[in-house]
């Protein structure tokens, strides 16, 4: 499998721990979901996967090597990304701009810069359209459009997704999930973590429920699509 977590524990400084033993693994070249209420440490456990929080203890690993507590900047090179809930374009720059800001792993080569900026505008076709654009003018749903084209850029073989539709209209949201399907179609393996349960398990290959820092079940879609109305109502 490309991603890997074994008795995972782990907590911010100087508070109790938040994650307790949590274990975990990616179906390869799928979407894996992550869901659960909030407090359920689902964000907890993507940050700390990305070495943003060092585990108290437990092991992360990544086709097969260990990477726990590795820095991000490690990870990003050994081919994870990691959106986050929260935005991280740059309004006032370009479409083209924010996109070229995360080629500098490989700034020299302008051959590779010139592909990977060409493959994700095959895969995005608004955004070579809206290249010249600022992305602070973008629609909500375009600017997480470019959010995960950013990720792309890398070509990475494991992107880290958090909460992508939090505050989105419901409308733009479906976009939203449409713009994952597509790493899926490109055999690019995904870990989403997730409130919206009925849109992210309907996209889900394989799902995971945590509360309160524990694994409370898994398994498949059709499994939790069973329990749906349970779920729902268990968290309201």
């Amino acid at each position: 499998m490309v991603l890997e977590v074994r008795e995972l524990v782990a907590g911010y400084y100087g508070s109790a721990d938040i994650l307790h033993g949590i274990n975990l693994k990616t179906l390869d070249g799928g979407i894996t979901v992550v869901i659960g209420p909030n407090g359920a440490g689902k964000s907890t456990l993507l940050k700390t996967i990305y070495g943003m929080i060092k585990p108290r203890s437990g092991k992360v690993y990544f086709n097969g090597h260990d990477i726990t507590g590795e820095e991000p900047h490690k990870l990003l090179m050994r081919g994870i990304t990691y959106i986050p809930q929260h935005r991280t374009i740059f309004p006032a720059l370009t479409v083209y701009d924010n996109l070229r800001v995360n080629t500098w792993l490989f700034r020299k080569d302008k051959e590779r810069i010139r592909e990977s900026l060409e493959k994700v505008y095959s895969m995005f076709p608004v955004l070579k359209e809206k290249k010249d654009m600022k992305a602070g003018a973008l629609s909500g749903g375009e600017q997480k459009m470019l959010e995960v084209a950013k990720a792309l850029i890398h070509e990475p073989k494991l992107i880290l997704v958090d909460e992508p539709t939090a505050g989105l209209a419901p409308s733009i949201a479906i976009k939203i999930y449409s713009y994952l399907e597509k790493l899926r179609e490109s055999n690019i393996t995904v870990l989403l973590v997730d409130q919206n349960v009925r849109q992210a398990v309907r996209l889900a290959d394989y799902v995971y429920e945590i509360d309160l820092g524990r694994v409370k079940s898994e398994g498949s879609k059709e499994d939790f699509e069973k329990r749906m109305e349970q779920l729902v109502s268990t968290w309201i």
